[in-house]
């Protein structure tokens, strides 16, 4: 009895991508030899939650960019000038910027002072966007300390083993066993005073500075992601290209920065967003504490802890910043997790059209 031949599948028509089941789990054909990069970039492009929320943070940070703008050419004052005895017309009707109980106006929605005075008379919009430049360097530059420092000892320590690795371990031992938060605030506080000298480069920086805070948020985290890398690295040295490497006359740094570090690539793409948004909360964790940034420089510890004494009267200066930061640290997190999936060699399957 004769049997019809199975047909092939064919091409994809109009620009749609071939399909296969493999196991139950559709798999996109037209996927073959496409980089794992590529395979990532896809796999991103296709989560809409994920981008929508990337969007919202570039938009912040647009927003705390364009804080000179307001502040000079809308606002017409700075995050730091002091307005109390001012009056200003809202609906038509002129008042206080500070009433004589010490609550201060409310949003009007306007040019200046659009989202309200906070007691001192200060235009809170314009410190929320400075405040936003404030708490957006020291999250993102912390996390490059991080980064930069948990890359250097993990590699050392994963790659060289022995007693390197059991001293460096050790210390990261003795950062993991302090609380981030009561470590972060002790380190805060002694050199909120004194300010910082760093050793070897004699480099002095003084108190006040946005420096202190960063340097201590970028050290504190850097037990996060030392291990992680450690582990990584303890395994990848052990692979065939180490060796190939290794027999072609390669020496140990050059192996660690051109063989072990490109293949790590990925774990610090995933880490990175997750790290700033932890930065950012801890920064503003320390600000609201005092050990952060020191007035009169805003950030939204600092503007979320001056309102918390005008909660009642002027809610407005507690929840301004407090949705900037909620909405800053979601959008990271959202936006980390997306990159997380779309980098796992797990998801490969789930590809679609």
């Amino acid at each position: 009895m004769a049997t019809e031949p199975l047909n092939p599948p064919q091409p994809a028509q109009g620009g749609a991508v071939a399909e296969a089941e493999l196991d139950g789990n559709v798999v996109d054909t037209s996927a073959a030899g496409i980089s794992p990069w590529g395979l990532a970039r896809r796999r991103l492009k296709r989560n809409k939650v994920s981008l929508a929320f990337g969007l919202l943070f570039v938009l912040l940070v647009l927003s705390a960019i364009a804080a000179p703008f307001w502040a000079n050419n809308v606002a017409n004052t700075t995050p730091s000038k002091n307005n109390i005895s001012d009056v200003i017309t809202v609906n038509g009707e002129e008042r206080q910027v500070v009433d004589f109980d010490g609550v201060p106006v409310g949003p009007t929605f306007q040019k200046k002072y659009f989202l309200g005075a906070d007691g001192n008379g200060r235009d809170t919009m314009v410190r929320l966007l400075y405040g936003a430049r404030n708490s957006l360097f020291i999250g993102i530059t912390a996390t490059l300390i991080t980064l930069a420092l948990a890359v250097i000892l993990g590699l050392l320590a994963g790659f060289f083993r022995g007693w390197t690795d059991a001293v460096i371990s050790r210390g990261l031992d003795v950062l993991w066993a302090f609380p981030v938060l009561l470590l972060a605030v002790a380190l805060g506080v002694s050199l909120a005073v004194g300010g910082l000298t760093i050793p070897l480069i004699g480099v002095k920086i003084q108190s006040g500075s946005l420096w202190i805070p960063t340097l201590i948020i970028g050290v504190v985290n850097v037990v996060y992601l030392a291990r992680p890398i450690r582990g990584q690295v303890l395994a990848l040295r052990e692979k065939e290209f180490v060796e190939a490497a290794r027999a072609q006359g390669s020496g140990n740094l050059r192996i660690m920065f051109t063989e072990l570090l490109p293949n790590l690539a990925s774990t610090l793409l995933v880490f990175f967003p997750l790290i700033v948004a932890n930065a950012i909360l801890l920064e503003a964790a320390l600000s609201f504490l005092g050990a952060g940034v020191q007035a009169p420089a805003p950030s939204w510890g600092t503007m979320i802890s001056d309102g918390l004494n005008l909660l009642i009267g002027a809610p407005h200066l507690t929840l301004a910043p407090g949705i900037m930061l909620v909405l800053t640290v979601l959008s990271l997190n959202i936006f980390g997790e997306g990159v997380r999936d779309a980098l796992d060699p797990r998801a490969k399957l789930k590809i679609k059209g």
